[in-house]
């Protein structure tokens, strides 16, 4: 592999050393110029196509993380959901995503999935999300959703 070199600028350099780095988010490399003979650090990561969601108006916008982070914790607010527990629910919904083949989302697909992994920890929380979520436009339909959770627990 090619890598100027930040000293002399040749482009052939070899690799002393490779390491993980970030959680194996990255690799470390220590190179040495194959010109000057001076050593640096190159770091490698996995470029990522990024997720476009599309809202419910057709506009489109990148996915954003703390966009899902913030509506989960607002269902969570005042309810024994840990932090904890809030970050491995958006990481389980970024990997379902990450893994789709889809490079597009909507957001209703993206509201799916956080409630099913909201429903997996805390069931008013769940009830908070859909409201919002699903827009429910009377106390019949709020009635229609608990009935459903209700019938799932038998």
């Amino acid at each position: 592999m090619f890598m100027k070199c930040p000293y002399c600028g040749y482009e052939e350099s070899k690799v002393i050393d490779s390491r993980s780095a970030d959680d194996g988010e990255r690799i470390r490399r220590r190179r040495e110029c194959l010109n000057c003979g001076k050593r640096f650090t190159t770091h490698e990561v996995i470029e990522t196509v990024p997720i476009i969601v599309v809202k419910r108006d057709k506009s489109r916008e990148v996915f954003d993380r703390n966009k899902l982070t913030a509506g989960i914790l607002r269902a969570c607010e005042k309810r024994p959901v840990s932090l904890t527990q809030i970050e491995e629910m958006v990481n389980n919904i970024e990997a379902k995503i990450q893994s789709s083949l889809d490079r597009e989302i909507t957001t209703m697909q993206i509201g799916e999935l956080a409630m099913e992994e909201i429903k997996k920890v805390d069931e008013v929380s769940y009830v908070r999300f859909a409201s919002v979520y699903r827009q429910f436009k009377d106390i019949n339909t709020f009635m229609e959703e608990l009935n459903k959770l209700l019938t799932e627990k038998q």
